[in-house]
């Protein structure tokens, strides 16, 4: 039946049963539960883990104190490896800073919306990671008060630095991308710091969240200023992650040391860092998902995507490594064959086989959906990926430069006490720094996932239950 009058035309029809996404979940809803993490005490588990990752941190804190007060004699570098585990490191932990771009920028400009679940986190994750990373070549220099020399201010003596050095061109890339990242991170954060604003109950919270949140009302104008920021910070984002590691392989592919100098090492690191980067996500949020009961949030669904990216990632790396052994059978010198001969039948070949095992192989048990539902499986494989990636690392360095041209150079490496605990260290301050974000920060974009709903849409009309008449205007 259906009733008119001049301006509107009201139809009354029975509307069919159908599911929805978030099934009797408003965007109230959305804003209890996320920002009733930040506000409710933090459960004992937290200060548990803290108090742990804290106490690896400090004394990750105490061996670079050591080191720099002793020399980078304490560390296991010798010649001709005399970039180790420092340069490792800093590959690993600026690999794991890129999946939070990835999600951030290329995804919201491909229109993706599972991603509004984990970008909040992995975005600040991406922050931490490179936090880590930017330890390592500081503290590998020896002489950490001559680090300035890596900015271009004493360039008017013709002395330092070098604008030709991959080295060089690494501090202006690893700086930019630390920059943007912090402007998409924060910039995501007003709305929800707002909200975080309305919500809070002391007069500190309160004014803390309001100058934080800049005054944002949530007004059109302000969002579509907000709507147009994020979007040019997203296109400022996206070349910045294939541009990041691509200019750090070139560290090492524009050398002449065999086992280095190849072409495929832009995309190759791209490919590993985008891959470690997923697993760590993955690393991360399963075990959030599970203590804060997020089930609804991050859902299977965003596990299931994340699985099949985790596995198309480690297919390409799959295939750069084939591609390295075929290249330097295929180019016929006799250095580049026997570094990769010794790569992985040499003294290293355990490193070399972790890596290929946990990069290449455990990822293809995604192909199997009932292991990509399975929290352990998922758990597992991305925990390997991550133990992959580092010693995906450790082989390319250690092992490209332990036999040199020089036979009589050769040695092997073996790393100190010095080295093992400044890594964990990096592993405390990240986990700390991650802890304390998901306690005092919404570490799921509120904002975001209530855009995504089917209550945000204009034109929504929830269905009766029990396909009982609904009432619908439609403007004439």
């Amino acid at each position: 039946m259906a009733e008119s009058d001049a301006s509107t035309t009201v139809f009354v029809e029975r509307m069919p049963r159908r599911p929805l996404v978030w099934n009797n979940h408003s965007m109230a809803w959305i804003s209890d539960r996320i920002a009733g993490i930040v506000e409710n005490k933090a459960p004992r588990w937290w200060w548990i883990s803290i108090a742990i990752t804290s106490s690896f941190a400090g004394f990750g804190v105490f061996c670079i104190f050591y080191l720099l007060f002793t020399g980078v004699g304490v560390w296991g570098n010798n010649i001709p490896v005399a970039w180790a585990w420092g340069i490792t490191n800093f590959v690993f932990w600026i690999g794991i800073g890129h999946a939070g771009t990835l999600i951030s920028a290329i995804l919201h400009l491909c229109r993706q919306k599972w991603r509004t679940s984990i970008n909040r986190a992995a975005e600040a994750m991406t922050l931490f990671a490179v936090i880590c990373a930017g330890i390592f070549p500081g503290i590998h220099v020896g002489r950490i008060w001559m680090a300035w020399f890596m900015a271009p201010v004493p360039n008017p003596n013709w002395i330092w630095p070098n604008f030709r050095s991959p080295l060089m061109w690494d501090v202006f890339a690893v700086s930019t991308y630390f920059t943007v990242s912090v402007l998409f991170w924060y910039l995501g954060l007003v709305p929800d710091l707002a909200t975080m604003r309305d919500r809070a109950k002391g007069r500190v919270r309160r004014t803390v969240y309001w100058v934080l949140s800049f005054g944002w009302r949530g007004g059109n104008r302000q969002w579509r200023h907000y709507e147009m920021a994020y979007l040019v910070l997203a296109g400022i984002s996206t070349p910045l992650v294939l541009s990041v590691h691509s200019t750090v392989s070139f560290d090492f592919a524009t050398s002449v040391l065999p086992g280095w100098h190849t072409t495929i090492f832009p995309p190759y690191f791209v490919a590993g860092a985008i891959f470690g980067g997923f697993a760590m996500v993955l690393t991360l949020m399963l075990p959030a998902r599970s203590l804060y009961k997020l089930h609804d949030v991050f859902t299977w669904d965003h596990i299931d995507v994340m699985c099949k990216l985790l596995l198309l990632t480690g297919s390409i790396v799959g295939y750069a490594y084939c591609m390295e052994f075929f290249v330097a059978f295929y180019g016929a010198n006799p250095f580049e064959r026997f570094a990769f001969l010794n790569r992985y039948f040499g003294p290293y070949w355990w490193a070399s086989w972790t890596m290929f095992a946990c990069n290449v192989v455990m990822p293809q048990l995604m192909w199997v959906r009932a292991f990509r539902r399975n929290w352990v499986t998922v758990f597992f494989v991305s925990m390997c990926a991550n133990a992959g990636m580092w010693f995906e690392r450790f082989v390319i360095f250690v092992i490209s430069l332990h036999r040199d041209f020089l036979p009589s150079a050769w040695r092997m490496y073996s790393p100190t006490w010095v080295d093992a605990f400044t890594f964990i260290g990096t592993f405390g301050i990240f986990l700390t720094l991650f802890l304390l974000f998901i306690r005092f920060l919404p570490m799921v974009a509120m904002s975001e996932v209530k855009s995504v709903l089917p209550e945000s849409d204009p034109h929504y009309h929830p269905p009766g239950a029990g396909g009982e008449e609904t009432v619908k205007e439609v403007h004439a």
